[in-house]
């Protein structure tokens, strides 16, 4: 009984903190190398614990990026899931478009790190992809097939409406060094918006 009280005791502050320093360092090794280019002597070293100290709180690099991607994987989706079938159908996707924007200017560690996992062939994203991510697709796809066909935004393919959203607003994140060295002088996360917004409402305002 007293092991079984023992498992059930919330974790300390201290260890909340070196948790939260591994997946911090994680973070930043992981988006850089991705999986298979990191070592947990790395992210130990960038945690600023040992090595044994790491593995008391994660028993392997697998561990250790299962967790940092179920939180980012959640993260990842609320953007679409705010998107409301009872909205103003441009309106709602304009406003998709700048939270995925924003999410490029407040988390570019995680969107490297989606990127290169994606690249890798997604080897530990297969679940989530083929589950959550694949009914949140179809389930908002419809949403926009719904508004195309009352005539409120433009015919066009719903999925790769999504991915172009996708691609040009997370390109500021996983391409940040080539945009940042072709914007020397400005931040480019300054004209983005309204660029973007110009972009879509072209695109999707049906005419008359």
């Amino acid at each position: 009984m007293a092991n079984q009280a023992n498992r059930k005791r919330a974790p300390s502050r201290i260890q909340q903190r070196n948790r939260k320093r591994i997946l911090d360092a994680a973070l930043e090794v992981f988006s850089t190398s991705g999986f298979r280019g990191s070592t947990v002597d790395e992210i130990a070293n960038q945690s600023g614990l040992s090595k044994p100290n790491l593995l008391y709180y994660f028993p392997s690099k697998g561990a250790i990026f299962n967790e940092l991607m179920a939180g980012l994987l959640d993260t990842w989706l609320d953007p679409l899931r705010a998107l409301d079938p009872e909205g103003e159908p441009l309106a709602e996707i304009l406003a998709y478009v700048q939270r995925k924007l924003q999410m490029s200017r407040d988390f570019p560690r995680e969107s490297r790190l989606y990127a290169n996992e994606i690249v890798q062939g997604a080897p530990r994203l297969h679940a989530m992809i083929e589950g959550d991510l694949n009914q949140l697709v179809e389930e908002k796809s419809q949403v926009l097939q719904a508004w195309m066909d009352a005539g409120k935004i433009n015919q066009t393919h719903p999925k790769h409406l999504l991915f172009s959203i996708w691609s040009l607003t997370q390109h500021y994140a996983d391409f940040d060094a080539q945009v940042r060295r072709l914007m020397v002088n400005e931040d480019p996360f300054d004209a983005a918006p309204e660029y973007l917004e110009t972009l879509y409402r072209r695109m999707l305002t049906p005419k008359g």
